[in-house]
């Protein structure tokens, strides 16, 4: 099972890996945007333009809770990020709050939870892939913007209660780190946010019309959760 810190040290990876080491200034800049561009050309082929839109979406409104200089950054009706260049030139150099980690991290939370470890880790560990990385003014300004859609009845009440779950998990960790002789505790952090993030898959499955792609519907070998 991949810990938060683990899908966050994973993230980063990605990033640094496509950090342009003779361009120092453009730091993570146009990295974040290549690892977007990368994993959404080999996570969408499992669930579809719109699935991987709505899951994208979802994994941006959590890290906006993470980091609030994300708040101008948006999923586009196509898949694309729009704004976050502009976030990241603003950011500051702390590791942790490199705000392009968060999102990878987040979105890459919810893929793990959606296909599952092996599935997840096959599909971005394969051989690279040929990206067209898009200038985000390419975005026609037709674009409806996807990021800020509202989920109607009882879905918006189900991502309050995952968020709720998300931070009892974080405050377990946080207590598992101060004190010696309960990391069990660890594992049950763990757990309450697998459940967090299977309800936000669920979320997404059920409230997009049309639903996902009916294979991605068959829960994986090993289960949603790993």
């Amino acid at each position: 099972m991949y810990s938060q810190r683990m899908i966050h040290d994973w993230a980063r990876r990605l990033v640094a890996s496509e950090v342009d080491t003779e361009s120092p200034s453009a730091r993570t800049e146009g990295a974040t945007l290549r690892v977007y561009e990368k994993l959404r050309q080999k996570l969408r082929a499992p669930v579809g333009v719109d699935g991987f839109q709505a899951l994208a979406a979802r994994a941006l409104s959590l890290a906006k809770s993470q980091s609030p200089r994300l708040s101008t950054v948006q999923v586009m009706a196509t898949g694309d990020l729009s704004g976050l260049s502009e976030v990241e030139l603003q950011a500051g150099t702390d590791e942790e709050d490199v705000v392009g980690i968060i999102l990878i991290a987040q979105l890459l939370g919810l893929f793990l939870t959606l296909l599952g470890e092996a599935a997840t880790v096959s599909l971005i560990e394969s051989e690279p892939v040929r990206i067209d990385t898009k200038s985000e003014m390419e975005i026609p300004e037709a674009t409806i913007p996807a990021a800020g859609t509202s989920y109607l009845g009882p879905f918006e009440d189900i991502l309050l209660e995952a968020d709720q779950l998300r931070n009892v998990s974080e405050r377990l960790e946080t207590l598992a780190d101060k004190h010696v002789g309960i990391e069990e505790v660890m594992s049950v952090a763990g757990s309450i946010r697998n459940i967090a993030a299977v309800l936000d898959v669920f979320t997404v499955i059920r409230s997009k019309p049309g639903g996902l792609k009916a294979n991605v519907l068959t829960s994986p070998q090993n289960g949603y959760l790993n």
